[in-house]
């Protein structure tokens, strides 16, 4: 497939709280030796599935070599030992060089630089549309990912790939569900909301038995706002190459918008920055009541909010029409191969171990929350009963999420630039007379400016 991407997206500068380098020219950097060939370990592992490996991938593990990959996901580690155990002449490198937008400036240096970078990447799904345009990736299609259509649910699948093109393999996903107290629920009497307006309405309920508590916070968080417009059915970025809409009133947007306001006018939500220590305690001591989230924060209440024990639970998203069953993504993260690679065929090997093979067991043992459907339709996953949530099947409720996100949806190809500035625009709803629709309003203005000025086609609908 051929790729056209304007002179002016090459070497653009991004500011996403620091100088975040966003550029999109196809000059990947580049790190280890030649490729290689041998055992068929990195196929799946359930009998009658078709191995994803093919001849080529073969012959690099049987010639070894090593391949360098940037990641911040730690259960990587174990699948890199993992797989260097079944090939010892291959040498896997993880290389933590930054969180998310850290690593993104990091890599952007890199492939303006033309050296310097690693064979793989890890790349959150909002920011892959970037890279891609900037024929940075690899097309994996070449090496057999087409064939994986259908193995992973389909938010992820629907991330990674473009056209006809396969540019990275998802490793996890983000279906988001109600994670709430069943404590501070069961102490007031609430009922456990299952649309948007009675979410609302435990949120009253809730103020009125304890004005120090809140149904959940929220000073403005850009993936938040997109998942509840993506739920609603909203499609306020269309990317057609370089030809861009960017329709922030469309009626999914209008959805969340007018409701959302009336949770921030009411004062429901706690001005609470997510991630805080602040918020932290409000998890622990129950003053922040829920968090409609993705998959991921199951882990991350084990981990770092352990006081609470025994008190939280995990309930369906609220719909936004009574008996509906829409979700949508919050947060999921993919492994790309960079184009400059040289041993594509050694690092696609490892790409599919991670992401179809045994590393996926590995990755779920150590917490983290597949996206590959085989494993979410598994009883010995779905079955699991967490301690933590009171013995409950956590995973059913998050498989399920999973099999229900819709689809269809679309990040800008400046995502992460998009992201940084939310809050300059829609934040300014929770700290001033601006209400949230105006916020959108104007985040779509800045949004079109941008992209033109980036050399994009972009217009407001």
């Amino acid at each position: 497939m051929t790729r056209s991407t304007p002179r002016a997206l090459r070497g653009v500068a991004i500011t996403a709280a620091a100088a975040l380098v966003l550029a999109a020219c196809g000059n990947g950097a580049d790190d280890g030796d030649a490729p290689d060939g041998g055992e068929d370990e990195s196929t799946t592992d359930n009998e009658g599935d078709e191995p994803t490996t093919d001849d080529g991938h073969d012959d690099a593990l049987g010639e070894g070599g090593e391949i360098t990959v940037w990641a911040w996901d730690p259960t990587l580690e174990s699948v890199a030992s993992d797989f260097m155990e079944l090939h010892e002449n291959v040498t896997v490198d993880i290389v933590n060089v930054g969180t998310g937008d850290d690593q993104y400036t990091a890599l952007q240096n890199a492939i303006s630089a033309g050296s310097g970078g690693p064979d793989i990447a890890q790349v959150e799904f909002y920011a892959l549309p970037q890279f891609v345009l900037g024929e940075a990736l690899a097309d994996l299609s070449q090496y057999g990912a087409s064939d994986l259509d259908g193995t992973f649910t389909p938010g992820p699948w629907g991330a990674v790939t473009q056209d006809e093109g396969v540019y990275a393999l998802p490793t996890d996903s983000g279906p988001m569900a109600l994670f709430y107290n069943a404590r501070i629920f069961d102490e007031h009497g609430l009922d456990v909301p299952e649309t948007w307006e009675e979410y609302r309405e435990v949120g009253r309920e809730l103020q009125d038995a304890d004005p120090n508590a809140h149904i959940t916070n929220d000073t403005g968080d850009a993936g938040f706002t997109t998942s509840l417009i993506w739920q609603a059915g909203g499609h306020p970025f269309q990317v057609d190459g370089t030809d861009i809409t960017v329709d922030l009133a469309d009626e999914g947007s209008q959805v969340f918008s007018e409701f959302w306001e009336t949770m921030v006018d009411e004062e429901l939500v706690a001005p609470v920055s997510s991630w805080s220590d602040e918020w932290y305690q409000g998890l622990s001591d129950g003053s922040i009541a829920t968090l409609v989230i993705g998959a991921w924060m199951r882990g991350n209440l084990e981990s770092s909010v352990g006081e609470a024990s025994g008190d939280w639970a995990v309930a369906p998203m609220p719909q936004w029409e009574a008996g509906a069953s829409a979700t949508a993504e919050n947060g999921g993260s993919s492994l790309a191969i960079m184009e400059a690679s040289q041993q594509q065929e050694l690092a696609y090997a490892f790409l599919d171990y991670a992401t179809v093979g045994d590393g996926v067991q590995t990755r779920i043992d150590e917490g983290a929350f597949p996206a590959t459907v085989e494993h979410l339709e598994d009883e010995d996953f779905t079955t699991v009963e967490f301690d933590y949530f009171g013995g409950q099947r956590v995973n059913e409720v998050l498989a399920d999420s999973a099999a229900n996100v819709v689809e269809g949806w679309q990040y800008l190809p400046y995502q992460v630039y998009a992201n940084s500035i939310f809050n300059d625009h829609v934040g300014q709803a929770y700290v001033s007379g601006t209400t949230i629709a105006e916020g959108l309003e104007s985040w779509e203005q800045a949004l079109v400016t941008y992209g033109n000025d980036q050399g994009f086609t972009v217009s407001a609908e």
